[in-house]
């Protein structure tokens, strides 16, 4: 099973790129940016969740 902070993260990019497609849509300066950030937030997460994930699969070998 993935780590909670890769589940978390993925999310949180997806969320983002939502939040940016309607600012894009609505012109929203404020609400694009908040996506991008949001995203940027999920692939770090996502990224740790990835290490923990590595490093349980090693402590089990």
């Amino acid at each position: 099973m993935p780590d909670h902070d890769r589940v978390e993260g993925a999310a949180k990019n997806m969320g983002g790129k939502a939040k940016e497609a309607v600012g894009n849509v609505t012109g929203d300066e404020k609400l694009k940016a908040e996506g991008r950030a949001d995203q940027v937030e999920g692939k770090v997460q996502n990224a740790v969740g990835g290490v923990k994930d590595a490093l349980r699969d090693d402590k089990r070998h």
